[in-house]
């Protein structure tokens, strides 16, 4: 699995993992975040069950495992959280933040040592050895109940399935042609993103943030102009309908 740091201001880090040689074939290709500050980190989204050993391999060449003190999880769909109960063994004393609705189901995936800390539906926020990290209301984009991840101080915006796009692992890690870009996000979005309003309302909000990196959970990451463009086409993309 490939590591690449997307921002590092003194001992505050944002670390990506992506583009596993090693992964099932039929598995599709997932992007898992790790902030570090200080002397603690929490991965964000951490991946399917099939990625643990090489996840796990990653990110202890980043931080020492100790040091990882929180999960979170977006929301409840396997390949973000599935690795749950290999990570409850290796991180016995840890947190996972997550959305109090699907706390049922993501026991599911084993939960016997990690505390669950639910986050309400209005949002809420972690404390990251002092670095304050927001959840921020992202509810049926394209789960029910839903969370985008925002860093204020680095200004980047982990946004899940928001933005996501299936390419091949050797394509860039960030996004260059933008209009070459939408051709890989615009079935996805149409398919999975069920409600018109809800996007709109996310868009209105994140619009709101200073973002310098808008990392979502599948394919590349935009930065720089993209960023508005891609706000400005969601915002305008019909979506909830059965694409067939």
């Amino acid at each position: 699995m490939q590591s690449r740091v997307l921002f590092k201001e003194g001992a505050h880090r944002w670390i990506m993992f992506a583009r596993d040689p090693l992964k099932p074939e039929k598995i599709i290709d997932t992007n898992q975040y790790m902030i570090v500050n200080e002397d603690q980190a929490v991965l964000l989204d951490p991946g399917g069950i099939e990625l643990f050993s090489s996840m796990l391999s990653s990110v202890v060449k980043e931080v020492p495992i100790d040091q990882i003190k929180y999960l979170f999880a977006s929301h409840q769909d396997p390949d973000i959280i599935s690795s749950l109960g290999l990570w409850d063994k290796a991180l016995p004393s840890a947190t996972l933040y997550s959305p109090w609705l699907w706390e049922g189901f993501i026991r599911h995936f084993g939960m016997e040592s990690i505390n669950f800390s639910p986050i309400k539906d209005e949002g809420g926020s972690l404390s990251l050895a002092g670095l304050d990290i927001q959840f921020i209301p992202a509810h049926y984009m394209h789960s029910s109940g839903n969370f985008s991840v925002y860093d204020p101080k680095a200004k980047i915006l982990m946004s899940g399935d928001i933005g996501a796009a299936l390419d091949k692992p050797e394509a860039p890690f960030f996004v260059e042609d933008f209009d070459q870009h939408v051709v890989k996000m615009e079935y996805f979005h149409r398919r999975w993103m069920p409600s018109n309003k809800a996007k709109h309302a996310w868009v209105e909000r994140v619009s709101k943030l200073e973002i310098e990196m808008l990392c979502p959970q599948h394919g590349a990451i935009f930065t720089g102009d993209n960023i508005p463009r891609f706000l400005d086409w969601l915002d305008t993309l019909d979506v909830g309908i059965a694409v067939r």
